[in-house]
């Protein structure tokens, strides 16, 4: 059932290293698909909704969460994976789970916990991500997790990028010195353009960016230009948004060029080829990749550090820290359920598990519960 175009080095089901668990299948559908159905159907994913991208939820209904970042990103990867005859159900699975481990505040939960967790194994997205594919989720009869494939797993605990690339120490079923498949290779720029063009997007609806600056930064110049000369008059809203458009198309576009030309200079013909080959091979012409540097750094100068997203950083670093001190220090302030898993994941765990579960929405009303008189427990 499978496409029958895929590449020789594309990830076929039928070649797939199988599940951790046996279990009888209720239909045929191709190994990928039934990963990628049942992350879309996970509570992890569902929670994402309501998760912070670099906006905070009661921000305004207008702004990304995790979640529509995900689904950006899953739209994302299935086009230049179909672009490059590679498998599109995994390409899009692994974009559906790559964020599933994030805690609540984005990048500041993340951090926080891994500081409150430092004598206890850190915390680390990507390995929490697959915790909750691997134990934490409780769907099926006979085991925990969603019993996913190797690949779509070996694709979620090497997610990386540029600035950020976790180690996977002690993970040696994943075999750290080898690549991953070219799927799990095209999420990890897939997200960088997602959530430039997006952030972008957001940065100027919330009037964090201007205009004015975004011309300074030559990527940006470039396509906005190209969407002047070819719609001359459009009125500025639909000019963001051709522009946006259009940029991700030309990172898109050099992307599966400077790929398959890579692919074929390194005559990858198989799966063991790509493992095999001493760098990653998705990536950007060494021009296009300067340009996408210029513009994240300035996103970075611009829009994360902005003054009003430091004030919310700081005020998340105080509500995550506070929920884990109170946990810690009276235990049976968790649910029984949390409670029962003491004996068995050790009890800082369990804490960390359940903060890092968290909305940001629900968070916050956690934190009333405990610190506000006036909140009903």
């Amino acid at each position: 059932m499978e496409r029958n175009d895929l590449a020789p080095y594309a990830a076929h089901s039928r070649n797939s290293r199988g599940r951790r668990y046996c279990e009888p299948h209720k239909d045929d559908r191709p190994a990928f698909e039934r990963d990628r159905d049942r992350i879309i159907h996970c509570a992890a994913f569902r929670r994402l909704e309501y998760k912070t991208q670099v906006f905070i939820n009661h921000e305004g209904d207008y702004y990304r969460t995790r979640l529509t970042h995900s689904l950006e990103v899953a739209q994302i990867a299935r086009g230049i994976a179909r672009r490059l005859h590679l498998n599109e159900d995994l390409a899009e699975a692994l974009a559906l789970a790559h964020d599933l481990g994030h805690t609540p505040f984005g990048h500041t939960g993340e951090q926080v916990l891994n500081r409150l967790m430092q004598d206890h194994g850190g915390f680390e997205h990507n390995r929490q991500s697959l915790r909750i594919v691997d134990e934490l989720e409780e769907r099926y009869p006979e085991m925990n997790g969603l019993n996913l494939t190797f690949e779509t797993r070996e694709g979620i605990i090497k997610h990386s990028s540029e600035y950020d690339r976790p180690d996977v120490v002690g993970l040696d079923e994943f075999e750290p010195r080898l690549q991953p498949t070219l799927e799990a290779q095209i999420i990890d720029l897939a997200d960088e353009i997602a959530y430039n063009n997006h952030d972008i997007d957001d940065g100027l609806k919330a009037g964090y960016l201007n205009l004015e600056e975004l011309a300074t930064v030559p990527l940006w110049h470039e396509t906005s230009q190209l969407v002047v000369a070819k719609f001359p008059g459009l009125d500025m809203q639909r000019q963001i948004c051709q522009t946006i458009s259009h940029l991700i198309g030309r990172l898109i576009d050099n992307l599966v060029q400077t790929t398959a030309a890579a692919v074929v200079q390194a005559k990858v013909t198989s799966q063991d080829d790509v493992r095999n080959h001493e760098q990653r091979l998705v990536a950007f012409s060494p021009e296009m990749a300067a340009m996408n540097r210029n513009l994240k750094s300035f996103l970075w100068r611009r829009l994360y550090s902005h003054y009003k997203v430091e004030r919310m950083r700081v005020k998340s670093e105080r509500f995550i820290t506070l929920l884990f001190e109170s946990y810690a220090t009276h235990p049976t302030l968790l649910p029984p359920a949390y409670q029962e898993k003491f004996a068995s994941c050790g009890q800082m765990r369990v804490i960390c598990d359940y903060i890092a579960g968290m909305t940001d929405r629900y968070a916050l009303d956690e934190y009333r519960r405990l610190f506000d008189p006036y909140v009903r427990v």
